[in-house]
């Protein structure tokens, strides 16, 4: 009896006559089984033509990242290969997003630096599309609001990073201002540098960020203490800390909505009704 021909084919029948089979010669060995390059699946399972289809949204991001992938390597297709790695990092594509493509090279074949850097690229760019654009009607309302400004660059980061947004009276982006790069648990915060870039932006207001890589997102104790010395200093310009975000991953803690700036009675944060 000869084998149904699957995307994945479990040979049944080992006999040297193998003709009648509508397969190509070169089916290769992985896990006792032999697979099908892509080009041999049905037209409607090919990541690619499932995409130009317009089936973009019912696909899974084992058959969206083979896309990145682009081919297989002779033992396994794109398909396999991004089963490989999303399963190594527990399906979570924002930890697949914090390696380097040297390590994502020397962890699975198939995969080198140039392949690597395109994956990290897609993803990356995938992050960007979900950020506010900086322009005239960039209001900051909210600290969903400011969690997508800061997403981008604090998501996914493998180390601490401490940003701002200098805000107008109207609520109004101004700038989104890089403040520093620390290690794995902390980062360095200069006062001076931010209120710097406060007064010379003519700012109001100011959202501090900043990113916790451990996936922890209560504020620690030198979170709330910075928090509110950077909140006093900022009065005694007649400027106002609206917000504190951390973020970690799709998820933030907001300063601002768990009533943690301390002083509320000159403002309401984010209304940027002056009291």
């Amino acid at each position: 009896m000869n084998p149904m021909v699957t995307n994945s084919v479990e040979v049944m029948n080992t006999a040297p006559n193998t003709a009648a089979v509508d397969t190509p010669e070169f089916l290769f060995p992985l896990d006792a089984r032999r697979f099908l390059p892509i080009k041999y699946w049905e037209v409607q399972d090919r990541p690619r033509e499932k995409f130009l289809s317009g089936k973009m949204q019912e696909m899974s991001n084992e058959e969206l990242l083979a896309i990145l992938i682009g081919s297989g390597n002779g033992l396994h297709s794109a398909v396999d290969i991004a089963k490989e790695m999303l399963a190594h990092f527990g399906g979570n594509l924002m930890e697949l997003s914090r390696r380097s493509p040297k390590e994502l090279a020397r962890k699975f074949r198939g995969i080198g630096q140039t392949k690597a850097v395109t994956i990290l690229a897609g993803i990356e760019l995938g992050k960007r599309s979900f950020e506010i654009p900086v322009g005239e009607e960039t209001l900051i309302s909210s600290s969903q609001a400011a969690f997508q400004l800061l997403y981008p660059d604090l998501a996914s980061s493998p180390y601490e990073k401490f940003i701002v947004l200098l805000l107008a009276q109207s609520g109004k982006l101004i700038r989104k201002v890089p403040i520093s790069e620390g290690g794995l648990t902390s980062t360095t915060v200069d006062a001076k540098k931010i209120f710097k870039f406060a007064i010379d932006e003519h700012a109001c207001g100011i959202v501090l960020g900043h990113n916790h890589p451990s996936g922890n997102l209560k504020p620690s104790p030198e979170d709330i203490n910075i928090t509110h010395k950077l909140a006093e200093g900022a009065r005694l310009l007649d400027l106002h800390i609206f917000d504190h975000l951390i973020v970690c991953g799709k998820s933030y803690y907001s300063f601002s909505d768990h009533d943690l700036l301390g002083d509320r009675s000159r403002f309401d944060p984010y209304r940027l009704v002056m009291k």
